[in-house]
């Protein structure tokens, strides 16, 4: 007898293309399965020109999928995972982590490569503060302004010359199969940029104290799709976020790299007017494991994996030298 699992995503082209990553291996894994995908509107979505700093975050990008999770609507959701606050409610958990895409920022221009192709002044568009005080630390003399839109919209303002040059999430581009002949696309390297926790990584969300679809087969199969490098990398990076009291539009970068069986984990964090910088980095062995199925969700800083460790003392370090105070802590 066919069964359904509801797939919970927003309804742009890009949160539905990560919900069909999630959706394809589902169905191959899981005889006589229908997989439904269920777009939701998010608060997020509906205001497209606000500053999300303004408005309340990009928790606004999950809170009606949660409320749908809830209400038992969709039986799981797909997040990018840097839109998931560090510390997810207690009635929900990440029940895995699929293999990141490449988490890098992309710096995308009409004339060349590079910061040092850009002419003095040069207007550069993002609305992400975190990217735009990182590109000040290394261009103090750009002319950053405001840019919300999909993928497509603000590639098209670059191209028609409302801007020299502008800077997306690579993963998003990646996913979309977005590439132009006439611009040009310079990916930054992570400990020169250092991207949002939790770039590149997709998120699959479910209830804490509930088994998946009600079957314990789509729930080992949803658990099959955590990758454990990826899994490992973005706990480091949302306990460092939930240590040093991180919102989700604090002016943070923090990424970890898992290689071999080290595990490192490099930061910056700027104050709110970007006058004060904090950068700090940790390195330690690493033991990979698997995130537990079907426990209640535990805060990212106590969470059950040798990860989060490593974001915690991180963390502890940067808050004895400020950190707290540097991005507003109360």
């Amino acid at each position: 007898m066919a069964r359904t699992l509801r797939i919970g995503s927003r309804p742009s082209a890009l949160a539905l293309a990560q919900a069909n990553l999630v959706k394809t291996p589902l169905v191959h894994a899981v005889e006589d399965l229908r997989v439904e995908i269920v777009p939701i509107n998010t608060s997020g979505d509906k205001m497209t020109s606000a500053s999300l700093a303004h408005v309340g975050g990009k928790g606004l990008f999950v809170r009606e999928l949660e409320e749908a999770l809830t209400d038992h609507r969709i039986d799981i959701a797909v997040h990018s995972m840097k839109d998931l606050p560090a510390i997810l409610p207690a009635q929900f958990r990440i029940a895995a982590v699929p293999e990141r895409e490449d988490p890098r920022d992309v710096l995308i221009t009409r004339r060349g490569s590079g910061w040092d192709a850009l002419p003095p002044g040069a207007r550069l568009g993002t609305s992400s503060t975190r990217r735009r005080l990182e590109a000040l630390r290394l261009r103090s003399d750009l002319d950053v302004q405001p840019l919300r839109g999909n993928i497509d919209t603000r590639l098209n303002r670059l191209a028609n010359g409302d801007f020299d040059a502008i800077i997306l999430a690579m993963a998003g581009l990646k996913r979309l199969g977005r590439s132009s002949d006439n611009l040009f696309y310079c990916p930054l390297d992570t400990f020169t940029l250092i991207p949002s926790g939790g770039q590149g990584a997709l998120a699959i969300e479910a209830l804490a104290d509930t088994t998946i679809g009600g079957s314990p087969e789509l729930e080992h199969a949803v658990v099959a799709l955590n990758d454990s490098r990826a899994f490992a990398e973005v706990t480091a990076e949302r306990s460092f976020l939930a240590t040093i009291g991180a919102s989700c539009v604090s002016p943070v970068g923090v990424k970890a790299a898992a290689d071999g069986r080290l595990l490192k984990l490099c930061a910056i964090l700027f104050s709110p007017d970007g006058k004060k910088s904090l950068a700090g980095e940790i390195e330690e062995p690493h033991r990979f494991v698997e995130p537990p199925a079907t426990t209640a969700n535990h805060p990212a800083t106590t969470i059950n994996h040798p990860a989060a460790a490593l974001g915690a003392k991180l963390g502890k370090r940067m808050l004895e030298r400020g950190a707290g105070e540097l991005i507003g802590r109360e």
